[in-house]
């Protein structure tokens, strides 16, 4: 049961939360669609990959759930990928660029300090611009807030895992823009 009154015509998590609020829901979407599906040198499937294992290290469900599928739709590998790297990004089998961003998204969920010069070191030696290394935290950052949004309000979240394929087409297919509109 969220902990604000909401209609229940509104989208189940994050979404209906946009469209509950769209003042702050059409920035938040906005946010989400340039971190996410923007042109970038990184893949909007790793970008995904990225929102989606920072949402289970928060123990968000919903977001977890939703980037997961998001980002298995849109990498090789699909959902076995997805679910190696985040039971074991050590021996995961992705580039050692992408690791290393993924080391640093972890790094920032548990606090900005927590990202080091080595790590980011690390990263530049992989391959990683300052672009990806900026965004990469920015994305960190950004899904702490949306997965404490979502959880924080008690979002309505879907029990069935299909449903999260669903949700995935309409990213894939319409964006984040969408989210706070429900167009």
């Amino acid at each position: 049961m969220p902990h604000i009154a909401m209609s229940p015509e509104l989208a189940p998590g994050t979404p209906g939360l946009f469209q509950y609020r769209p003042e702050t829901g059409r920035p938040l979407g906005e946010l989400a669609e340039v971190l996410l599906r923007n042109p970038h040198s990184l893949s909007r499937g790793d970008r995904e990959l990225i929102a989606a294992y920072v949402s289970v290290l928060n123990q968000c469900r919903f977001c977890s759930s939703t980037h997961s599928e998001v980002s298995a739709a849109q990498i090789s590998g699909g959902r076995a990928l997805v679910d190696k790297v985040i039971d074991d990004l050590d021996s995961a089998p992705i580039s050692a660029k992408l690791k290393a961003l993924i080391t640093i998204a972890g790094a920032t969920t548990r606090g900005g300090h927590e990202v080091t010069s080595p790590m980011v070191d690390a990263a530049r030696q992989a391959g990683a611009t300052d672009t990806e290394i900026h965004d990469t935290v920015l994305i960190a950052a950004a899904f702490c807030m949306f997965n404490r949004y979502c959880d924080g309000l008690a979002a309505i979240v879907p029990d069935d895992p299909a449903a999260y394929v669903g949700m995935a087409q309409m990213i894939i297919n319409d964006g984040y823009r969408m989210c706070a509109t429900g167009h």
